[in-house]
């Protein structure tokens, strides 16, 4: 037979004394005859006669006594004021609003660089803190900064010709993915909705060891601008051309860039039609360098091709040398639940550093280069172009109108 509810409150009342005053054995008992008489659930019991009657405080002058579950709010004093806060929402910023586990990979080499070139002027204990801040803090102290858009993209590739079926389908065995120099490629074009008529392109390509990346804008996606750019993108990389692997599109399925692989020995292999996945690194760099910084305007003139050119020029020091980036290591599939495990975020520029196939004397011309880089000065001149660019295409629209 089970107490009634006005029993049980005067047997915990009885208890309680009791069973705070007992040894270990001694609770044990007391709390199996607890069980059995009131029904409680175990632990819920044991916890009903460790708190009956105790006095606790929620305010500087209210004190509730019996079974509550409020406590009083601790008050710490806070590491992360509003000064580290104002400095890590700039370095956000700056590093164009990155996630938290890359910015804080980012933030023990970009600090002393900015206060350095006098870009950050704050306190030493304001820049220790921000050190020693942890990416899940991050996240919490820039939740009311976070801003997310979702924008769509468009295909505009056309398949290739029957050349494609001599060019094979990518495999695990065709390339080293810790290797330098095993590029994916793309063209992202840039048609503002209307696909009628030519525009410029961005042919993008991506090392999949280091995720070093370069980009440049073509006037349309003519076989031989697209070439014409590949060849010079090669010249800006840190290491040799390895490995290609595009599309299905006629811009890269054809006899020039067949020939070129061939004398170069450049192994050149191609992802399954409509499998965008295959090309996922490149795809990648495609919303987070190309979109994210030209967005999905209409650019079709020579000129806005040019200030095209001119920020992927800036983009190239600003995203190689100092926004971290992480690789996947694993991926486990646990029935439907899928769990990732990536690598420590670092640049590309750290990675082409840590790499032992790249050659030392390449490596100290690129610690001397990076060693003049100024990040905010990067980003400045980024934003100035984006808006020179926007200018160009609203003066376009408008001819258009009047016309």
């Amino acid at each position: 037979m089970r107490f009634t509810m006005k029993e049980r409150k005067a047997v915990t009342k009885l208890l309680c004394d009791q069973y705070r005053k007992s040894d270990k054995s001694g609770k044990m008992q007391i709390l199996n005859q607890f069980v059995e008489a009131t029904g409680y659930n175990r632990h819920y019991a044991a916890w009903l006669l460790r708190q009956h009657g105790r006095r606790v405080r929620i305010g500087p002058q209210v004190a509730v006594q019996g079974d509550v579950r409020l406590r009083a709010r601790r008050h710490h004093a806070r590491k992360y004021d509003d000064e580290v806060l104002q400095a890590l929402k700039k370095l956000w910023e700056l590093l164009d609003f990155i996630s938290s586990r890359r910015l804080h990979a980012a933030l023990p080499e970009v600090i002393p660089r900015l206060v350095a070139f006098r870009e950050l002027r704050i306190k030493k204990s304001v820049q220790k803190r921000l050190l020693e801040v942890s990416p899940a803090t991050i996240d919490r102290m820039l939740k009311q900064e976070r801003k997310k858009y979702t924008l769509k993209g468009r295909a505009t590739t056309k398949p290739g010709t029957l050349l494609k079926h001599q060019i094979p389908i990518r495999t695990f065995s065709d390339w080293d993915n810790e290797e330098p120099g095993f590029l994916e490629m793309d063209l992202v074009g840039h048609d503002g909705g209307r696909v009628e008529g030519d525009y410029c392109f961005t042919l993008d390509i991506t090392d999949v060891a280091t995720g070093w990346s370069e980009q440049a804008a073509v006037q349309n996606k003519a076989q031989k601008w697209v070439f014409e750019a590949l060849v010079d993108l090669g010249k800006r990389l840190p290491f040799a051309i390895r490995g290609l692997d595009s599309d299905n599109g006629g811009e890269f399925i054809n006899n020039h860039m067949v020939a070129y692989c061939s004398e170069q020995h450049i192994t050149f292999t191609r992802s399954r039609p409509y499998r965008k996945n295959d090309s996922c690194y490149v795809e990648q760099k495609n919303w987070s360098i190309v979109r994210r910084h030209v967005g999905y305007a209409r650019y079709e003139t020579p000129e806005q091709c040019r200030l095209l050119n001119e920020l992927y020029r800036i983009l190239h020091d600003y995203n190689n040398f100092f926004m971290p980036s992480m690789k996947l290591v694993e991926k486990i599939r646990n029935g439907t639940k899928v769990t990732k495990h990536y690598d420590t975020p670092k640049t590309p520029y750290t990675r082409v550093l840590q790499s032992n196939k790249i050659p030392k004397a390449v490596k100290d011309k690129l610690r001397r280069y990076y060693d003049k880089l100024n990040p905010a000065e990067l980003k400045r001149r980024i934003e100035k172009l984006q808006k020179m660019l926007a200018r160009q295409v609203a003066e376009n629209r408008k001819r258009k109108a009047v016309a």
